[in-house]
Order: structure tokens, then C-alpha cells, then sequence
């Protein structure tokens, strides 16, 4: 059972770390393009909110999942 605890851990962990790798990643994009074409900076900063939003969501679910298996 302790094992369960130290596995949701790690996942947790791995999951945070990959979420924040995916926005950091879409971020860059995002500034590199605005700064390569500054009059579509609107366009590209709502197209990078509603991304980020996603990866935030699946992160959340992934981390709602590590919780479950570790109290199962």
C-alpha cells in the first residue's frame, strides 16, 4: 500500500513537470511569433490562452487520477 503513495507521487510530479514543459513550449512559440509578425499578436495570444487552458485541464485530470489510485 505504501507503494501506491510513492507511485502517485512520482506521477504527480511527472505530470506537473510535463504541463509546465507544454505551456513554457507554446509560450516561446507564442512570443516568437508575435515578435515575427506583430500585427497578428492578438490572434496568436488568444489561440495560446485557449491552449494553455487545455494542457491545464489534462494536467488537472491527470493529477485527479494520481489522488484516486493512491486513497484506492
Amino acid at each position: 500500500m505504501e507503494y501506491a503513495y510513492l507511485a502517485a507521487g512520482f506521477s504527480a510530479a511527472l505530470t506537473v513537470i510535463g504541463g509546465a514543459f507544454g505551456i513554457g513550449k507554446l509560450a516561446s512559440a507564442a512570443m516568437e511569433a508575435s515578435g515575427r509578425q506583430p500585427e497578428a499578436a492578438g490572434e496568436i495570444r488568444t489561440s495560446m490562452i485557449i491552449a494553455a487552458a487545455l494542457i491545464e485541464g489534462i494536467s488537472l485530470f491527470a493529477l485527479v487520477i494520481c489522488i484516486l489510485l493512491a486513497l484506492k
